[in-house]
């Protein structure tokens, strides 16, 4: 089993790192590997009721890796941490299978109650960019994605895509399709924003009323009647503030 689920891991980082070239440097060199074949040691401890042993395991690990997983946090097959340093990984959080966690991630909690679940719960295929903080005892769904250094502190659906601080969602997918796509850091194609489409749309609105204006001013003009043209100093550049949005 320990042998098979090695083969397994080490298949599923050649596959997603396009830097890993064969499956020796694979074993040898990726710190991310070594911190998950180490959980599975100090989660079985843990289990069996080793606290100390797993706990010491754990600690062990994350001196040789630079990750720190808690021997209590259950994580599935499959998991690729890449590159990993600073990664920190709580008690109570629950990572499934085919997951993908960049350097410098936080799975925590924001409660100091014992024996509650505290820590997020990442489903099937989540990918959490790098810098990325996912704070308390939450659900994110199945193949959702976190941009590099979002801070979450709410569920996210699945097939979503979450940015910002706090973070919000910018996209939801089919989960079908979210599957077969790959997002390196959880950053997706052509991923804007809201409060950019927002500001966008409200500008060029903006623009929409003042080219209304001018008509009406114009028919105005045309008919005999007073109606002071607008300065150009005053009018709205809405190329200028939307590339400003950018």
């Amino acid at each position: 089993m320990f042998f098979s689920r090695l083969r397994e891991d080490i298949r599923n980082i050649i596959e997603r790192d396009p830097a890993a070239r064969n499956g020796w440097e694979v074993l040898t060199c990726y710190p991310g590997l070594h911190a998950i074949v180490a959980h599975r040691w100090a989660h079985a401890c843990w289990r069996m009721g080793l606290k100390w042993l797993g706990r010491f395991i754990a600690h062990l690990a994350r001196i040789v890796t630079g990750i720190e997983i808690h021997p209590g946090a259950a994580i599935g097959r499959r998991v690729f941490i890449d590159h990993g340093f600073g990664v920190v990984i709580g008690e109570t959080a629950v990572i499934g299978d085919d997951c993908t966690i960049y350097q410098g991630v936080t799975l925590g909690g924001t409660t100091l109650v014992a024996g509650t679940k505290r820590h997020p719960t990442l489903e099937r295929g989540v990918i959490v960019g790098a810098g990325a903080q996912v704070l308390g005892a939450f659900t994110v769904g199945e193949y959702a994605k976190i941009g590099s250094n979002a801070v979450v502190v709410k569920p996210v659906p699945a097939g979503a895509t979450a940015v910002g601080n706090p973070a919000h969602i910018i996209q939801k997918e089919d989960q079908s399709r979210s599957a077969r796509m790959f997002a390196a850091y959880g950053v997706t194609p052509n991923g804007d924003d809201p409060l950019s489409k927002a500001l966008r749309g409200l500008i060029d609105h903006a623009a929409r009323q003042d080219e209304q204006i001018e008509r009406l001013t114009d028919t105005l003009r045309a008919a005999g009647l007073c109606c002071p043209r607008v300065e150009e100093g005053d009018k709205l550049d809405s190329e200028q503030l939307n590339r400003l949005v950018d």
